[in-house]
């Protein structure tokens, strides 16, 4: 099993409140203290924070099951009950939240020490002192706990990075990458050497850097679901630009742009308002000449740069592009992404990693809309 988990299904459980305590002073000489019960315990939450220590989701790939503990219940002496303890799920900077059963987005924790609330625990319920009166002295009722909320949910990684490479397999996106940083992806002379992403950073004039994604190839069809491609789609929406990469010795550099483009278009359309570069690889093999005439056929719409990752041709040039690219403003804006409900259908789940909820302990069985709370939690 790869170490890159990029999704994983959950079930999480917030805790239930404490219920309110039912009880009478009862002291030497006070044989008529009036009512003392306290108040429950508020039920835990369950909250996400981003991590950067972590860099895929596989810490929760067989953790299914998240359960923050209940409040406990009130006492005499108006004792309020112990407030349940919080859970705190760890997940990666870049991490987006869905319904499990609907697909419906919840919501995005992008940086490091961001915490977000998943499920907000019960309130714990009234003691019967709350409820004492000068018409009703001695309430014989309490309010039961707020009921814990339920839910599974789909977390799903979109790495974070400045650059990610767009090309067909075999375009030279790994040896580009491992030539710029010191990352270390798998390169052979086949299709689809790739089969996860990969991350580096790249070292750019006055100490300053930038990251690059590196994604498996894209074919025609990536968009329906064709390759590796649907997959891994996600991981460029974050980025601020996108290199396109074809290799000089493609038959129709226009017509392979136009692929990907069009690709990226029926996936996302708002991938299309980012920064785009074009950069021909494997121009060792070309001559002045042949460049002049290939430079004569590339798409207007884009710059272009020619380079040879072996060659060590052009490199420089094409870090001065991305760098002028990213740091125009209209790019480089990350937080105006539009996070679209998920379409359960491109995740597959192995029939073990099916979750269901687990059975609480009983509970009395005492109605719980016999009080009505307002907006300050009285009654």
């Amino acid at each position: 099993m790869s170490n890159f988990v990029d999704y994983v299904k959950i079930y999480c459980r917030s805790g239930k409140g404490g219920r309110g305590s039912i009880h009478f002073r009862r002291e030497k000489y006070i044989p008529k203290g009036g009512p003392d019960g306290g108040n429950g315990g508020k039920g835990g939450s369950i909250y996400l924070k981003g991590n950067r220590h972590y860099w895929t989701l596989l810490h929760l790939k067989f953790q299914r099951h998240i359960f923050a503990s209940s409040g406990t219940g009130g006492s005499a002496k108006r004792s309020s009950g112990k407030d349940g303890e919080d859970k705190i799920i760890d997940v990666p900077c870049g991490t987006v939240v869905y319904d499990a059963d609907t697909g419906e987005y919840i919501c995005d924790v992008t940086a490091d020490g961001q915490k977000v609330l998943l499920l907000a625990g019960g309130r714990g319920g009234l003691g019967n002192w709350n409820f004492k009166t000068a018409t009703r002295q001695t309430p014989r009722f309490a309010q039961p706990g707020e009921p814990a909320q339920e839910r599974k949910i789909i977390l799903q990684l979109k790495l974070l990075a400045d650059v990610g490479l767009v090309g067909f397999p075999n375009a030279g996106k790994s040896t580009l990458l491992s030539v710029v940083s010191a990352a270390k992806p798998k390169i052979a002379n086949y299709p689809f050497t790739t089969l996860e992403p990969n991350l580096g950073i790249v070292s750019y004039r006055d100490g300053r850097s930038f990251v690059m994604a590196d994604i498996p190839g894209i074919i025609e069809g990536a968009s329906e679901g064709r390759g590796l491609g649907l997959r891994f789609l996600r991981h460029i929406e974050r980025n601020s630009v996108l290199l396109f990469m074809i290799p000089a010795d493609s038959t129709d550099i226009r017509k392979e742009y136009e692929i990907l483009y069009g690709e990226l278009e029926k996936y996302n359309p708002d991938l299309l308002g980012k920064g785009r570069a074009l950069a021909i690889t494997k121009s060792d093999l070309l001559d002045e000449e042949l460049k002049e005439a290939l430079s004569n056929e590339l798409p207007d719409s884009v710059p272009a740069v020619f380079i040879s990752s072996v060659a060590g041709q052009g490199i420089t040039e094409l870090k001065d592009l991305l760098w002028t690219l990213l740091n125009k403003e209209i790019f480089h804006q990350p937080e105006l992404i539009v996070h679209k409900n998920l379409d359960l259908s491109t995740l597959s789940f192995d029939e073990d990693e099916e979750i269901f909820p687990m059975e609480d302990e009983e509970d009395e069985d005492i109605p719980y809309d016999e009080y009505e709370w307002d907006d300050d939690g009285n009654s």
